[in-house]
């Protein structure tokens, strides 16, 4: 992604952050303006970050191919009229925050789901959360075919994982050709590795299907990990010096251990997905 801090506006330039903070002070909405690349003269948009300073991006980016646009427009009317049809005042594209923000669906005055079929970086998603967060709606996001969730989690995936006492950590994927919502719910993720596991409920996209879930009471399982798996792969790390390899090794170093002085445990057990590996926690805590 490349990042631009100034654009064109109107043949002048004018710089991301100014022009991010006349957003913030409500002296003008969320790209409004026709704001240029001052290399190409192609459309760019102003992303406001809540961690990092404001930049442009070219528009071009943010366009999803024709089968995506597809899945987004197919997803977002069929949610629309399921939960329009369970009684609430469900619309779809509204404008909120002063127009910093657009609901792909607004099902209550308190509850927004976002369909997000085509990329999405972290600096985008935390300004959009931000935004919902400031005006007291939860922001409640929904993934295409794109960000399926598979064996292992990628980082670009957790920004749209969510966490409740009943599912424990959980993912909510649309397929609007089959017409269903997906839930991946009990997401947990292996001790060192990238490879998760979870349990999966499949609910009709209509009204029977989002009451039902609405109401899903799961039993949550409890998975075995192979340690053995964890402890090969830590070798590997070590052995062919990778940055992971090398942080522990040195690690270990310092605190005058050795792999074999590992407990069993930072290979056994199963962490939260956005928790830092198990090794890792286990040496900060010997620190």
């Amino acid at each position: 992604m490349i990042k631009l801090y100034a654009a064109l506006l109107n043949k002048k330039l004018v710089l991301a952050i100014e022009e991010a903070n006349l957003v913030i002070n409500r002296q003008k909405r969320l790209n409004t303006d026709d704001y240029r690349c001052p290399r190409c003269h192609k459309k760019v948009i102003l992303v406001i970050s809540q961690t990092k300073s404001a930049f442009f991006k070219h528009w071009l980016n943010y366009q999803n191919n024709q089968g995506e646009k597809e899945e987004h427009h197919s997803s977002k009317m069929l949610l629309k009229a399921a939960f329009t049809a369970l009684g609430f005042p469900a619309q779809t594209e509204i404008p909120l925050a002063n127009g910093q923000l657009r609901a792909d669906v607004l099902v209550s005055p308190k509850l927004a789901l976002e369909v997000q079929c085509a990329p999405l970086s972290y600096e985008e998603f935390q300004s959009r959360h931000y935004l919902y967060r400031k005006i007291n709606i939860l922001d409640l996001w929904i993934v295409g075919k794109r960000h399926y969730l598979q064996k292992k989690i990628r980082k670009a995936q957790l920004i749209f994982l969510r966490k409740n006492k009943i599912w424990g950590n959980y993912y909510l994927e649309v397929d609007p050709y089959r017409k269903i919502l997906r839930l991946k719910f009990n997401i947990l993720r292996a001790a060192l590795t990238n490879e998760i596991v979870f349990q999966t409920a499949i609910f009709t996209l209509d009204e029977i299907g989002i009451k039902k879930l609405l109401k899903f009471r799961p039993i949550k399982k409890q998975f075995h990990l192979n340690t053995h798996k964890q402890k090969q792969f830590l070798w590997r790390q070590i052995h062919e010096k990778t940055k992971f390899g090398k942080q522990i090794a040195e690690k270990l170093y310092q605190l005058h251990l050795t792999v074999n002085d590992l407990p069993e445990e930072v290979f056994s057990s199963w962490r939260e997905p956005h928790e830092i590996d198990q090794i890792s926690k286990f040496l900060k805590e010997k620190s």
